[in-house]
């Protein structure tokens, strides 16, 4: 019997036993690369906690300097991703987590709000094409209906950040709050968050395979039983940008993601300084607080990519997540004078907006033909990221007019639930 027709027979238990040696050879690896670029895009956060008082920086200039990251990235995403396919993962991932580390490095020399915008942008661009390289990559080895739960495993990676580097970031502003070496509490966060991304980087280039095809570490029964299972996405076909960007598909899976996003962002970028509002005044103090969140995201965030793949349902796991981050912020803002209840809010939206994420992308991927997969993706995960501009800058405008967050977050909450009712239209007729 031929390699193609044992992989096409192949049992359920040998395709298990193939698909989790596949999980535990790349997703660790790219758990750990994408817990260093979340923690890198969200670290502002805690720096926030002392720059501001240091460089004399208005609640503005922060929010201006936090969001302009994602012009750099919204702008890069789509070339940045097209490169990934010319030039191979392997590659360009390397190549972008070497830049990006180098470039976050040197946000410890920020002296003036030009070198904070100018290093925020270049770290953006840098970054854009590694979140929709790896989606792409993914979808690459693992067929859809098995991608609930792969999202949920490399996309947990969000809240481990915040769980871990909550109490890090904590901790490092204080220990080095005297000015050990020269530098300050927030010089030495982008420091040594900085220099192990790009030691990852270059390790990408020698542990990840391009593809399944010449991935040396697979079996031949192995590749083809990948084979069969994929088979049904065309491989040859490639639609040009000027058909991506006409799809009008592409750009409601963008206006739905930049809604969870809207949610996410505000959260990641806000949630020290909130806690921070409700009385505690230690900085490791706010850093464990600020983790219980993202603990139980972490957990939740399986627990639904699990139940997602097992139901080979999609849609009410996307949208009962997103309508959970609305209804979380909502509580925090209106028992923000009750810490224990703010907080539970704020867990709430925290696991609903980040769950909302991994169930998010196994619909596009599902949907989009091979031929827009790699434009299209790029292009979705941009216009989410413009949330990640916007998101901050409108709290931090709101916070210095009127003193308070509160309006910021009722307007992200009412976004969220926008993008709700948009997603239920959107998968209205999805099969698993």
């Amino acid at each position: 019997m031929s390699q193609s027709a044992a992989a096409t027979q192949a049992n359920d238990d040998d395709k298990n036993a193939v698909y989790k040696r596949i999980t535990l050879r790349l997703i660790p690896f790219i758990f750990i690369c994408y817990l260093f670029n979340y923690l890198d895009r969200v670290n502002v956060g805690f720096a926030k906690l002392q720059m501001l008082d240091a460089l004399k920086f208005s609640e503005t200039v922060y929010g201006l300097g936090a969001g302009i990251f994602f012009i750099g990235y919204v702008l890069c995403g789509v070339p940045s991703n097209l490169a990934l396919t010319k030039f191979g993962p392997r590659r360009w991932i390397a190549l972008m987590m070497i830049t990006w580390g180098t470039l976050s490095t040197c946000l410890l020399f920020v002296t003036t709000p030009t070198h904070f915008y100018t290093l925020r942008l270049f770290t953006g661009a840098a970054e854009a094409g590694f979140f929709p390289g790896v989606v792409l990559y993914l979808s690459q080895w693992f067929p859809t209906f098995r991608r609930g739960r792969i999202m949920a495993l490399f996309m947990s990676a969000i809240p481990v950040s915040g769980l871990l580097g909550s109490p890090f970031s904590g901790w490092i502003l204080n220990h080095f709050a005297a000015g050990q070496g020269g530098l300050a509490g927030w010089q030495w966060m982008f420091l040594l968050q900085g220099v192990p991304t790009v030691i990852l980087g270059a390790l990408a280039y020698f542990l990840l395979s391009d593809s399944f095809a010449n991935a040396k570490w697979l079996t031949a029964h192995e590749r083809a039983v990948l084979e069969a299972d994929l088979a049904n996405k065309p491989k040859t076909t490639t639609d040009s940008l000027l058909e991506v960007f006409k799809n009008p598909a592409i750009w409601a899976f963008g206006l739905i993601y930049f809604c969870i996003q809207s949610g996410v962002y505000a959260i990641n970028f806000w949630l020290p300084s909130i806690i921070k509002n409700m009385g505690f005044s230690d900085n490791l103090v706010i850093g464990w607080l600020s983790a219980i969140p993202y603990l139980l995201a972490a957990v939740f965030m399986l627990v639904v990519g699990r139940s997602a793949d097992l139901r080979k349902e999609r849609r009410w796991h996307l949208v009962v997540p997103m309508l959970m981050g609305a209804v979380g912020l909502i509580i925090a803002v209106n028992f923000a004078t009750t810490p224990a209840i703010a907080i539970l809010g704020l867990t709430i939206a925290t696991m609903g907006a980040l769950t909302g994420l991994p169930m998010f992308w196994p619909v596009p991927t599902a949907m989009l033909s091979a031929g827009a997969a790699a434009g299209g993706l790029a292009l979705i995960n941009s216009m989410g990221q413009m949330a990640g501009f916007l998101s901050p800058y409108v709290v931090g405008f709101v916070k210095d007019a009127t003193g308070s967050t509160d309006l910021a977050l009722y307007l992200l909450a009412a976004v969220i639930v926008a993008g709700s009712v948009l997603a239920l239209r959107m998968t209205r007729t999805l099969k698993a």
